[in-house]
């Protein structure tokens, strides 16, 4: 059951310090290979402790046409089980009118990753978007500017990854941070197309944050040669313009395939009987624990409780992984039964943070990093019903009776 301001995040312990290790294969051109970019984030992610293995199909110049004319890039794609299948286009072709988009680069992205689908029902297409050149294309009033070009850059890539039910890891949109704050920067080489080093590192940098779904660590050894305060300002920046808006980016980690969505309603035959319907896709298991030491299976169930309160769990799993939706149920005496509000969390402004519920003075409160590691959290005001605190930054994970949610930020 996800609400507007709450996010429950499922899996938490793969966000904490244990090794994480993804097969990526990356399908592009010159953009990709050069600085060697798959190369960068493997060793960004060694650095990050966990593993990511790669292989390549980058030919200069390439369309998303030429790939899907390509055996070779079909090969590729059926060599294994992938978790990730990076897609390019030419560095141009998507930010060009938008019918010839239309007709001549989205019809072949959407088959490259059909056939991506067709090799591993739960491999994930993940669409490079590029930035726009360093002075825009001359040859078009609507991209002769960087700024044009990399609007135009960012919005096709999010239509064509929605067309074809993938996501997006917004390497423009973290370049145009970079050029907007930290100008001294040189992200691209002489012909003011390709990127430099420091390019390189803020692609790879987006792409571990987009993959791994979690903030790249303060400081981290590994800068590709750089030094280490133009690293930590390309760090930041993927961990902001990723972690902020992964919704439009349409990131979903290989091991959240599986969802499920649970509602419950009063029986009305007996007194504390509750029917529960869960929702799910990618899953052919559903098991049901009402957190009175009683549990069930399937779709559509019927549990009678005792007086009390209770959390009930739905876990549904499939191949593509596990997924877990819960709510409170309060039964009271005489057979009143009544269903809790859920837990939402509201910014109330950078650092502050208001949390409604039920019972909330029950509960401990405590805030971890995505690294897992925990965080010093100011309560400022507890009640039954609201609890208000404050914290130093918004990538965080907030623990409440044994729920971890992420943390909603203000929006400008």
């Amino acid at each position: 059951m996800q609400k507007p301001l709450v996010i429950l995040l499922l899996f938490v312990s793969s966000l904490g310090l244990a090794q994480q290790q993804l097969n990526v294969l990356f399908i592009g051109n010159s953009y990709t290979y050069a600085n060697d970019l798959p190369g960068t984030l493997v060793q960004l992610a060694a650095a990050m402790g966990d593993q990511v293995n790669v292989d390549s199909k980058t030919n200069g110049g390439y369309t998303f046409q030429m790939h899907t004319q390509d055996l070779v890039t079909y090969q590729k794609i059926n060599a294994q089980a992938w978790d990730y299948v990076v897609i390019q286009g030419q560095s141009q072709e998507p930010s060009f009118p938008y019918q010839q988009v239309n007709t001549q680069s989205l019809p072949y992205a959407t088959q490259l990753a059909d056939s991506v689908y067709a090799n591993h029902s739960c491999a994930q297409v993940n669409y490079f978007m590029t930035w726009g050149r360093e002075n825009g294309d001359p040859q078009w009033d609507s991209i002769n500017t960087f700024y044009k070009m990399n609007a135009r850059l960012r919005d096709a890539y999010l239509r064509i990854a929605d067309s074809s039910n993938a996501g997006v890891s917004p390497v423009g949109s973290a370049w145009r941070y970079i050029r907007e704050t930290q100008p001294s920067i040189q992200l691209y080489v002489g012909d003011g197309s390709h990127p430099s080093v420091a390019g390189t590192y803020l692609a790879a940098s987006v792409f571990y944050v987009s993959l791994f779904h979690k903030a790249i660590s303060p400081n981290l050894a590994y800068t590709a040669g750089l030094d280490a305060i133009t690293a930590q300002h390309l760090i930041d920046a993927a961990n902001l313009v990723v972690l902020d808006s992964m919704g439009t980016w349409m990131l979903t980690h290989p091991d959240s395939l599986t969802q499920v969505e649970v509602v419950a309603e009063m029986n009305g035959i007996l007194p504390g009987s509750y029917m529960f319907d869960a929702t799910c896709s990618a899953c052919d298991s559903i098991v049901w624990d009402f957190g009175d030491n009683a549990t069930a299976f399937g779709g559509s169930v019927i549990h009678v409780f005792t007086e009390g309160t209770y959390w009930v769990t739905c876990t549904a799993s499939g191949p593509c992984g596990q997924a877990i939706d819960s709510m409170q149920i309060t039964v009271g005496s005489n057979g009143i039964s009544a269903l809790e509000s859920e837990i939402s969390i509201q910014a109330l402004d950078e650092q502050q943070w208001l949390i409604k519920g039920s019972n909330l003075n029950q509960f401990a409160i405590m805030a971890f990093d995505y690294s897992g590691k925990a965080l010093e959290l100011a309560l400022q005001d507890t009640s039954k019903d609201t609890i208000t605190f404050s914290l130093q930054t918004s990538f965080a994970l907030i623990r409440l009776n044994g729920h971890y949610y992420r943390l909603p930020v203000i929006v400008q």
